[in-house]
């Protein structure tokens, strides 16, 4: 799938690895995604689910980062979706474990152009490619992507 920067930003669903591992990063592709959300470049989407993943891992990894995630989190044009219903979970249940299911089904509500996720068990999952149309891509996929975008 490809989306043209140049009309609207590409609409991306975030998983937690990418917000965490950005800032680890700011060089590597997590890193661009976070600076192409703060530069306008990409509309950036997380379920509250993601987002609460994001501060437990900032605890108990990372505690003394917490004052610098909450602040990336106040600033940035990151929105913040509800979690989805249990059924729209009980419909994914059986193409993986229900925690990354809830995650999965408040994606495709989302309706994002791409859903960026570091996690094999997303970007490898072939049930899920079969079932569902999601453009899942990992932070590389989406900064190649984003990049042929620019030059075109």
């Amino acid at each position: 799938m490809s989306v043209a920067i140049k009309d609207k930003p590409p609409l991306v669903f975030l998983d937690s690895n990418v917000i965490f591992s950005g800032p680890h990063s700011p060089d590597g592709p997590p890193g661009a995604i976070l600076t192409h959300l703060l530069d306008g470049n990409i509309t950036a989407v997380v379920s509250r689910q993601v987002l609460e993943e994001v501060v437990r891992t900032f605890k108990k990894k990372l505690p003394r980062a917490l004052p610098a995630l909450r602040e990336f989190l106040l600033s940035s044009p990151l929105k913040v979706v509800g979690d989805p219903e249990p059924d729209e979970v009980a419909r994914w249940a059986g193409v993986m474990q229900e925690e990354d299911a809830s995650i999965l089904a408040a994606a495709i509500a989302a309706e994002p152009d791409f859903f960026v996720t570091g996690d094999s068990h997303f970007l490898n999952n072939t049930r899920l490619k079969k079932r569902s149309t999601l453009a899942i891509c990992s932070p590389s996929g989406l900064i190649d992507n984003l990049s042929l975008e620019e030059t075109t």
